[in-house]
């Protein structure tokens, strides 16, 4: 039998499927032809759900044109609590199952997700403005996703604060499970207390309180958002990946120099 099945098989017994394509040179096999189109399609499907909501999606009755910053906004805010999540599921890989992929990954989460929710934070407070007169008020959903942001920040400063970056990893990987207990409260804010924030105005289980011609240009550009979160994200890790084979590969070679 080829030595190669065998060794599939034996890593698939030991470890599961996920570890078997938790493998980094796989990931790379795998991830790297796909980055070019996957940066392709999210661009354009970004650029057209924003200027499809800019220039031809109708102006909300009460908030006027103000509401146009909502296909910016809440794309932003909704990647940037699924990419929280995302950086919980690879500190759990980590901290159970010991994945070699799971640490790069939510070293490299971790600065793009906090780059979404500032980005969330900045077009809320521009949203504001207009609607509640201040840019900023301490509301349970911009407190929570303020929160949100410094979690992000504190995995970031966590990971790279311990000579030994294992320690780090570990660090950042506890402190990402703690943190997760966050994203609930974001989600049902505006229902657990009485805030300014508006209600959550499309559902899945019942009719959306919001216009057609509004909701489809938001679900474009928040489609284009996603699948931009996953691009950086590939991308960062094939960069850390390919790093750290250099390094690799220089120190081989530095040790074998006379």
């Amino acid at each position: 039998m080829n030595e190669n099945v065998l060794a599939q098989g034996r890593t698939a017994a030991k470890g599961g499927w996920l570890h078997y394509f938790a493998n980094p040179g796989r990931f790379l096999r795998i991830v790297q032809p796909a980055l070019p189109w996957l940066a392709a399609l999210s661009l354009m499907l970004t650029v057209t759900g924003i200027v499809w909501g800019y220039e031809f999606a109708p102006a909300d009755w009460q908030q006027g044109n103000a509401v146009r910053i909502m296909y910016v906004h809440v794309p932003a805010a909704w990647v940037a609590m699924a990419g929280y999540a995302a950086l919980a599921i690879c500190s759990f890989f980590s901290i159970v199952w010991r994945h070699p992929l799971a640490d790069i990954a939510a070293e490299e989460i971790a600065p793009i997700g906090a780059g979404f929710t500032a980005l969330c934070l900045v077009s809320g407070s521009l949203w504001g403005k207009p609607m509640w007169g201040a840019y900023w008020v301490w509301d349970a959903r911009l407190t929570s996703v303020l929160i949100l942001f410094f979690l992000y920040l504190g995995h970031i400063a966590l990971v790279r604060a311990f000579d030994n970056k294992a320690h780090g990893y570990r660090a950042g990987a506890i402190l990402a499970l703690v943190g997760a207990i966050n994203l609930p409260i974001i989600v049902f804010s505006v229902q657990w207390w009485n805030t300014l924030h508006q209600g959550n105005t499309i559902s899945l289980i019942g009719p959306s309180k919001i216009y057609i011609t509004m909701l489809y240009p938001l679900l474009v550009s928040t489609l284009g958002f996603y699948l931009s979160f996953i691009t950086m994200v590939c991308t960062a890790i094939c960069a850390a990946i390919n790093e750290r084979k250099t390094s690799a590969l220089l120190l081989a070679a530095a040790e074998r120099a006379p």
